[in-house]
Formats: C-alpha cells, structure tokens, sequence
C-alpha cells in the first residue's frame, strides 16, 4: 500500500495489488473502510478488494458472475469483472504545494483473454481535501469489445448511526436514512442524470463518528449514469455500498438484447471519473 495524503482531506492507503483502488481511508483518525466484514464468496480477487473503501469493477463485466454466450466449457465472467487482482505500474507521484498526485497504468487480460488498460490519475486538492479519481479505459485489444465500469465505495457500518443520511436528487424524496429497506439489508440502482457542471451528486452523512462530516460523492454522468446503492447488515457482515455504474441493474443479455453495450474498436477508449471529499 501507499500512503497518499495531501495538505487536508482524507489519508489514503493505495493499493499497488491491485489498480491502486484505495483501502484504508482515514478521516478524523478513524478508517471507515469495512475490512473483513463483507460477504465472502469465494473470489479471492474479490474478497480482498472488497475489504476496502474502493475498488474498481469491470471492464469486461460488472456485477455478478454469468455464463460466457457461446461457450460450452462452462467459463463464466468473474465476480464483478477481470480487473481486480492486477498490478499497478506507478508512473509518479507528486507532492507538491500541499496536493498530492498519481498516475499509473493497469495492464490487464480480460477473461477472454484480452488485453486492456487503464490510465489512472489520482488527484487530493490540499486546500478543498477533495479526492479525484479520473480513468481512462483503452481497448488494446485487436476486436471489437463491450466496456462497461462500477466503482463501488464501500464504508462500515458500524460508522453510522440512526442520524446518517443518503441525499441526492436522484433519490426518491431526495433522501433518506442509510438503513434503507428491509433488515439486514437491500439494493437498489436508479438512473443519475447529471446535476451540475457534467456531474451529479450523493451525499452520505452526517457521520458522527467522523466529527459530523459528510461523505459527498461527485460522478461524471455522462458514461456512469445510475447509482446503484446497498447495504448488508446480517452478521458478522456490516456494510454500505455507494456504487456509480455505466448501465442498469439487469442482466448481461438483457443489456446487449437492448442495444445497452457501450463498444470500443481497437484502440479507442472511454473516460470515467469522480470525486469525494468529507465536508
């Protein structure tokens, strides 16, 4: 792990491992990353990443695992797609008048065995304490392939307490307690359009645990357009999951039969990017 801390704003712990996704985020001296309470279900790629505050799902899937179309070996798309599990190359690092910066690449193979890559930059602003994620995902294969991205931002839940709200436009009501639905738990996932300046916005707090502040999530609509949110309370598990994705909660054939697959040809790419800061 790297430390990665700028003049103000959270202390963050990047993961070389894998795609310099980010485990521990400190704030206000507390790490409010799950750790080992998550369901565990098998993908050690998975079960590590998950630990986390964020890590990166796809390119080549999203979500959960589903059979391959026009296989018969019974390979099927891994957990939450292939990207998990690779290695950074960090270009540099910068620290310079109180900001703290990264660029790296991920070189990674599909699970059709396909090359891939993503051009990471991270980016804390040492006045604001705002963290900036921009990616960009290039098909460095030689066919034409679907891309598809979800970040998942996952907190503990023994962090919030009854006052701890999930706010934004694209919520019914504009807002409600983060223990939404049924105990222990629930899902959901609803358009995002954007709001202000490309971006849209979800708010998380406040967080008592944290000296008040609020969790504020900026993501750039334009390519990941809903906002698919849950929770799991069933012990030993407790966590929430505030998760910007390119393409609705169905199935992958549901997706393609109704023309939802965003393609890149050989050599093209797509950007995707958010922020967070604790306010």
């Amino acid at each position: 792990m790297i430390e990665f801390v700028a003049a103000t704003g959270p202390r963050l712990m990047l993961d070389e491992a894998s795609l310099m996704d980010i485990g521990g985020c400190v704030v206000e001296g507390v790490d409010i990353a799950p750790k080992k309470a998550v369901p565990d279900d098998g993908d050690l790629r998975i079960s590590h990443s998950v630990e986390g505050f964020l890590f990166t799902c796809g390119p080549d899937h999203i979500r959960h695992r589903e059979p391959i179309a026009g296989r018969d070996d019974g390979k099927v798309y891994p957990l939450h797609g292939s990207a998990p599990g690779h290695a950074a190359k960090v270009l540099w690092t910068k620290f310079v008048d109180g900001n703290a910066e990264c660029r790296a690449d991920i070189d990674l193979t599909t699970v059709q065995g396909l090359p891939a890559r993503i051009e990471r930059h991270w980016f804390i602003d040492g006045r604001t304490g705002e963290a900036h994620l921009k990616d960009k995902v290039i098909n460095t294969s030689d066919q034409v392939v679907p891309t598809f991205l979800m970040y998942h931002m996952n907190i503990g839940g023994k962090w919030l307490d009854a006052g701890a709200r999930l706010e934004g436009g694209m919520l019914a009501g504009g807002g409600f307690p983060w223990s939404f639905g049924e105990e222990p738990g629930g899902i959901f996932c609803v358009e995002a359009p954007a709001s202000e300046n490309d971006f849209t916005e979800v708010r998380l707090g406040p967080i008592a645990a944290i000296a008040g502040k609020t969790l504020r999530v900026r993501v750039l609509a334009e390519t990941l357009p809903y906002l698919q949110v849950w929770r799991n309370q069933k012990a030993p598990v407790d966590v929430l999951g505030i998760e910007p994705v390119s393409h609705r909660w169905v199935s992958r054939s549901e997706l393609e039969a109704s023309g939802e697959f965003v393609m890149l040809k050989p050599g093209e790419s797509r950007q995707y990017g958010l922020s967070f800061a604790f306010v």
